[in-house]
């Protein structure tokens, strides 16, 4: 019964609209109230049945045309059109037919009535306020046909008229979005209407007041209205509406009237002048107290939220608590770049190195750009697909010598094994007790640190002693008897630290671990020898006890640590609660490396005592804040004013039971591992002398978050108006008269690596082929140790010396970034298994010979640099044309390259090893024409894009036996931005297909057996082991000319493909040393604004995924 009624109606409905379509054009004008007549049958028919309506409003259908056309004759039955929008996805119709522009021909006909019709009026900014939000050129359709003038009078003269006012606030919402639109309003006194309907609490016209909230809010957006708002005196105004909601809004049904608010107060202090406002209108402790009030209700954190921002933004810039941004040690440069940072630096008169910004933007609106996509060189390299490599020229390896080869014999003495013929003595071959420097090497006199010429004063460790205090760190001069905790920790000064003796710790017997059976590879004596050898800028005679003792990776599983809810927000309000209860701030400084003669400076034992001069060390400044709170300020790497990242610093004098908060406050990244579950590490030495010399990670409450101290855009790349972040985290001592470290990543000192080579030395056998030379000395004088690792010939026979000589070449590189540690502990691993006893062992030494330069930047380790050597360069961007003199370590390593690639011995693998801060697991970056071309939009045939698929084969095999490795977090992508580094120069100048970058995560894994760990040098020595392994597969691979596996890489990369080409572009190609920070986190309960919403479905799902992750 049903079906035949249905079908009846619509062919009625369909007979009408052709009727009134016969209707249309001056026999509508003539007979308007016929047209009315039918339009009422139609509407009545639609009211009665579903169908009929879906039929009229379908794009294939012609009624919608009929009645636009009707509609432009006469604005008949808008009541009607009304019912008909009101069905959700039919006003994209009614806009794709041009319904909009008609409306608005239709108001401005009606507006010249006089008076216009009040019910018409009504009718036609409903439908507006239904229409604009799906048209997207609706503010400039609405601009040019001049209906925004006929709003905003049509509002001006019915302001008392609650009925007609709601619609037009509707559409003015919509017209305020276009930000000509809004300037516009402005002008026409639109900002100051919005000011007259704003009123305090009532429970009346609320849903009137929230439109006018979000109208208002709109336009404020534009800096001339904010500006026009403060000059009107409506900072106070606004602060004191949002203050009366806050106080009897107490059911709190009206969140969204006092987000609002807070919405406009948002954009106002947008601008210099609303943030001078702002605080002059005391708003920073209204909106302080409000907040800490709404704390107990989880539904108010949208308040909360944007509260903190506001607070935040208008929290008055300070400069660091510094004399200046450049380092505190001075290295003077033997020549200065005549380009460059470096040479900006050296050129700027003193005091003008700190310029906080004075311009009127505040260029970030969100809380903490927490997902920037900044490049840790140059914050404003936004990662895009504008940094592929699109030039095939450039893509296309072309071994390029760049020397002559009369310069290059020079360094046929790092491969004697090439020539060496074994007939006089086997063993001596391979051992170099003369370093070798190269002529053009920088050889500056080394700045020997002075100590006593008494070896027997340096062995302070042998079985017990009675030790009333321990002294740390050591100083090189050794004494017997150590202190620990109430003393100071710089005897060498004249500052008077020795401090008083506490009771509790006379006459105790001590037992100083035996780290010889803990630690086969390390010596603590031998170390202390090592150090005396080591030239460092500030000329250390200090040792740090955890390089001393020695660190064993503990047993126990370190999980990352669960972000706290809130915990961001909670840290942000201590920080606020500085401004607003000063007197509460004790801003006492207890450590300054910038007083050289006395950085520990004395009190009555109320504060912690600091002190970083040692190897490595990093900590310019603390400030104690509260009685358990201090600020830290990390210093710049030399010859430098920025890269603050690594830490290594010590602690003593506290208190057992009381929660210490630490705050590193010139951090430079826009986002941090320390906001996804990894902590810092902590060694305590009484945890030491019991047995257990380890570095523990430690801390609780960790985030990682965007502050008030201003970064000077002459340390930002000339970018103006950027901050700097705080890392903070807080954690309670268990040892009374303790010793404590705290480091970014685990320490790897040069003096450690010297260490562990005389060590390696120990383990050779009549079979191993191990030569140590100095490939050539620094700019601070210490040598940069090479390596060549093999196995000796079976005989000094023709045959076998000749399978000796022709092995394949590996080379590898580790720590150009001296903050990148795990690099180093990697490279433990990897030459321990080379020197190993095992078959596997055994088999590598007799497939490849190895070359190992272990440490490329050795003065920047020494010093407690993050990223640089003493040039002030970062390495790995010199690759391109490194500078003999300043560069020397990448110089003369590119060299031996080139002298292996002139006489035809280019390597088969060549890998960079590094330590990444804003990614997980381990993963490589390498080179592919074919993966870069798909990346971008170059036309390519297919012979540009002919490629031996061997490149993916070393990853693809680590990623089956390494349990960090990950092969999804791999890119094989050329970057413009990369070009000057190891692995794209070693690609296209020297030929090696197989040229890596292999990255470590300086926080934890989030797949495989190591799943939801944070990382430890166990599993980093595995790593290196296990790229052993991999090398030898790789052999057995290639060896055997076993094809299959090529398939299996073909179709890998066809995936890959697939995959990368449905995602966005930017997931795919990252930074090699430092990519975007792809992992969204959620900050929604944190400090971003709830209203802002992801910019496109990728961005949501992202966000989507990692709540999912976080719960």
């Amino acid at each position: 019964y049903n079906l035949p009624k249905c079908k009846n109606v619509t062919s009625r409905v369909l007979m009408l609209l052709g009727q009134l379509e016969r209707m249309n054009g001056e026999a509508m004008v003539r007979d308007v109230e016929m047209a009315r007549q039918v339009t009422a049958k139609i509407l009545h028919l639609i009211q009665t049945q579903e169908k009929s309506g879906k039929e009229v409003m379908s794009k294939g259908s012609s009624g919608m045309e009929v009645i636009l056309a009707s509609l432009e004759v006469r604005f008949m039955q808008l009541y009607w059109l009304f019912f008909v929008l009101g069905r959700g996805r039919r006003v994209g119709v009614f806009v794709s037919k041009g319904g909009t522009g008609i409306l608005f021909q239709i108001l401005i006909t009606a507006s010249k009535e006089l008076p216009p019709s009040e019910e018409l009026m009504l009718q036609l900014h409903s439908l507006l306020a239904k229409v604009g939000p799906k048209d997207r050129k609706f503010g400039v359709k609405a601009r040019l046909s001049g209906a925004l003038n006929v709003t905003v009078n049509l509002m001006k003269q019915n302001i008392q008229n609650i009925k007609l006012l709601l619609p037009c606030l509707q559409v003015l919402r919509v017209y305020s979005t276009n930000s000509v639109n809004a300037i516009s309003l402005g002008k026409n006194g639109v900002v100051e209407l919005m000011f007259k309907i704003v009123a305090p609490y009532s429970k009346k016209n609320t849903s009137l007041l929230k439109v006018a909230l979000d109208a208002l809010g709109a336009l404020l957006k534009s800096k001339t209205n904010a500006r026009r708002a403060v000059d009107g005196g409506h900072v106070p105004i606004l602060l004191a509406v949002y203050l009366d909601w806050h106080r009897n809004d107490t059911r709190h049904r009206h969140m969204l009237i006092r987000k609002g608010l807070l919405v406009c107060l948002r954009n106002i202090t947008n601008i210099k002048l609303g943030r001078k406002a702002f605080v002059e209108a005391d708003g920073m402790r209204v909106l302080y107290n409000s907040s800490t009030e709404c704390l107990p209700v989880r539904t108010l954190d949208p308040l909360i939220n944007t509260s903190s921002l506001i607070m935040r933004k208008c929290f008055p810039k300070n400069r660091l608590p510094l004399p200046t941004i450049k380092s505190a040690f001075h290295y003077q440069l033997p020549h200065v770049p005549a380009v460059g940072p470096v040479a900006q630096l050296y050129s700027q008169p003193p005091g003008v190195d700190d310029v906080v910004d004075e311009s009127d933007d505040n260029e970030e609106t969100d809380a903490d750009t927490e997902n920037d996509t900044e490049n840790e060189e140059d914050e404003k390299d936004q990662r895009s697909n504008d940094d592929i490599e699109t030039d095939l020229n450039k893509l296309h390896p072309k071994k390029n010598p760049g020397r002559p080869f009369e310069e290059l014999r020079v360094y046929e003495r790092f491969f004697l094994e090439l020539s060496e013929d074994f007939q006089v003595s086997i063993l001596s071959s391979s051992q170099s007790t003369r370093p070798i420097i190269v002529p053009t090497a920088q050889a500056l006199s080394p700045k020997h640190v002075s100590v006593p010429s008494s070896q027997e004063d340096c062995n302070p460790t042998k079985g017990k002693h009675t030790l009333p205090h321990i002294q740390s760190p050591l100083l090189l001069g050794g004494i017997a008897t150590r202190r620990v905790g109430g003393g100071g920790s710089n005897w060498g000064s004249d500052c008077g630290s020795e401090g008083t003796e506490d009771e509790g710790g006379e006459g105790a017997v001590l037992e100083v671990p035996d780290t010889a059976l803990l630690l086969p590879m390390h010596d603590p004596d031998l170390y202390v020898e090592m150090v005396k050898g080591t030239n460092s800028v500030p000329q250390y005679a200090e040792v740090a006890y955890p390089d001393y003792f020695g660190h064993v990776a503990p047993t126990f599983r370190e999980p990352l640590v669960e972000r706290v809810y809130g915990v961001q927000r909670s840290k942000i309000f201590q920080d606020i609660e500085r401004l607003i209860h000063p007197n509460d701030i004790l801003d006492k400084v207890v450590y300054d490396l910038d007083i050289p003669s006395c950085p520990v400076i004395e009190d009555s034992g109320e504060s912690l005592k600091f002190n970083s001069q040692f190897e490595s060390g990093n900590l310019r400044k603390a400030v104690q804040v509260r009685k358990y709170e201090y600020d830290l300020v990390l210093n710049s790497d030399i010859n430098s004013n920025h890269y603050h990242q690594w830490f290594y610093f010590e602690v003593s004098g506290m208190r057992v039971g009381s929660t210490y908060r630490f705050n590193i406050i010139n951090c430079e990244k826009s986002n941090s591992q320390f906001n996804y579950g990894m902590q810092v590490l902590m060694y305590s030495v009484q945890e030491a002398i019991s047995g257990r010399p380890r570095w523990v990670r430690t801390g609780t409450d960790i985030c990682y978050y965007k502050n008030h101290f201003a970064r000077s855009s002459i340390a930002a790349g000339g970018q103006k108006g950027k901050s700097y972040y705080t890392m903070t985290f807080s954690t309670n001592f268990s040892h009374k008269d303790d010793v404590c470290y705290f480091a970014y990543h685990y320490p790897y000192t040069y003096s450690t690596l010297k260490m562990h080579l005389s060590k390696l030395e120990a383990l050779r056998t009549p079979q191993i082929y191990l030569r140590q030379d100095v490939l050539c000395e620094t700019l601070g004088g210490n040598g940069c140790p090479l390596l060549t690792i093999t196995a000796m010939p079976e005989s000094n026979s023709n045959d076998h010396i000749c399978q000796f000589r022709n092995r394949p070449l590996i080379f590898l590189s580790a720590r150009v970034h001296p903050g990148e540690t795990n690099a180093s502990w990697v490279m433990k691993g990897t030459l321990e298994f080379l020197m190993g006893t095992s078959p596997l062992a055994a088999s590598l030494r007799e497939a490849y010979i190895f070359k190992i330069v272990p440490m490329l930047n050795p003065d920047g380790v020494i010093n407690g640099n993050h990223r640089c050597s003493l040039s002030g360069e970062d390495l790995n961007r010199q690759w391109q044309n490194p500078n003999p003199e300043l560069h020397p370590t990448i110089y003369h390593t590119k060299s031996l390259l080139q002298y292996l690639a002139h006489i035809q011995r280019a390597p088969l693998v060549f890998c960079d090893y590094h330590g990444h801060s804003r990614k997980k697991n381990v993963f490589m970056y390498g080179c592919s024409v074919k993966e870069t071309v798909w990346q971008s939009n170059i036309s390519a045939t297919s012979s540009d894009l002919q490629e031996d698929l061997g490149y993916r084969a070393l990853p693809k095999i680590l990623s089956q036996i390494a349990p960090a490795f990950s092969m999804a977090s791999c890119s094989f992508v050329v970057e413009r931005s990369k070009e000057s580094t190891a692995r794209v120069v070693v690609w296209r100048e020297i030929g090696v297909q197989r040229s890596y970058t292999m990255e470590s995560t300086l926080c934890g894994c989030d797949q495989g057996k190591y799943k939801g760990l944070q990382i430890g040098t166990r599993e980093l020595e595995e790593m290196g082991a296990q790229f052993c392994v991999a090398l030898l597969r790789l052999k057995r691979l290639t060896g055997l000319r076993n094809h299959q596996h090529l398939l299996d890489l073909e179709s890998d990369i066809i995936g890959t493909q697939s995959k990368v080409v449905s995602s966005s572009p930017t997931t795919y190609v990252m930074e090699e040393d430092e990519p975007s920070f792809l992992e969204a986190i959620d900050y929604s309960a944190e400090s971003n604004d709830e209203d802002a919403e992801p910019e496109n479905e990728h961005a949501r799902a992202a966000n989507s995924r990692h709540r999912r992750s976080l719960t």
